[in-house]
């Protein structure tokens, strides 16, 4: 299967910084620290400052759209995404948006997540099927995240429903698998369900997978690791938000992201050896 830009540049991140960590920014008024928080632009600034500290140590970076959104910070979010996209070129962004829509609407998502924000891939839901996610595929240079076993506990109503014979987590992966025709697609499999996550792996190949589930979560490095790498020993996005980001509450708080997200990048590499 060919690749998009978007997972050729992905694959190439993961070797120059010999890291699968992904650092998810998802900032809020009551958590960052206190001297940001009469600022200008104090989501802006509190992003930037973990871009900077943990960008040495990242594969990837993944923005929470409704944090912004939720304090009409949307213009912060476009900053911010402009700030990472020309700082660190080498490094991919992830707009985590979950928008699942079709027709009109779809187009529109995918046009704010390409065109408005310019990020590179964007975290979408298939509960439409294919019409929700067509829009997407026709940014060919871009990825398209979706939500397949997803690390909350409440997703196994759903995603664990029996069809023929199959989960329906797994029928997405594979349905999903045979959509992706341009190498365009991640899917989202959460750390806390490793054994699933392996089952996904083994359903798509070397489809790269975001895992989100580590650190708060409580999802384990060392049990993604031994389930979903793929045939070259990489293919995942490991991806940790509050864990790094509120590392610490004080005017050093990028200085402790660094230092964690170090940390976790030491232990995702030591697990993969």
């Amino acid at each position: 299967m060919s690749r998009s830009e978007f997972q050729t540049r992905l694959a190439a991140r993961w070797r120059s910084a010999e890291s699968m960590l992904c650092v998810g920014i998802d900032p809020e008024l009551g958590r960052i620290p206190e001297h940001l928080r009469e600022m200008e632009a104090p989501f802006f600034q509190f992003g930037k400052e973990i871009v900077d500290a943990t960008a040495e140590h990242v594969c990837a970076f993944k923005p929470q759209a409704a944090h912004f959104a939720a304090e009409g910070f949307e213009d912060q979010l476009g900053h911010l995404i402009d700030y990472i996209r020309t700082t660190y070129p080498e490094i991919v962004i992830i707009l985590d948006a979950k928008r699942g829509d079709v027709g009109s609407t779809a187009k529109l998502y995918a046009r704010e997540a390409f065109e408005r924000y310019q990020a590179d891939a964007v975290t979408v839901n298939p509960y439409l099927g294919y019409d929700s996610l067509a829009p997407y595929f026709d940014y060919s240079d871009k990825g398209i995240v979706v939500l397949c076993r997803t690390s909350n506990p409440g997703s196994d109503w759903l995603q664990k429903s029996q069809l023929a014979n199959s989960p329906l987590y797994l029928q997405v992966a594979e349905q999903v698998s045979k959509w992706d025709q341009g190498g365009q697609c991640m899917l989202v499999t959460g750390a806390t369900y490793p054994e699933e996550l392996a089952q996904v792996r083994s359903a798509v190949g070397d489809m790269p997978l975001l895992v989100p589930g580590v650190g708060a979560q409580g999802g384990s490095v060392k049990d993604v690791l031994a389930a979903g790498t793929d045939s070259q020993g990489y293919g995942l996005v490991i991806s940790s938000s509050r864990g790094i980001i509120y590392a610490g509450d004080g005017e050093d708080f990028a200085a402790q992201a660094g230092i964690q997200a170090a940390l976790v990048k030491k232990q995702i590499n030591q697990a993969k050896s």
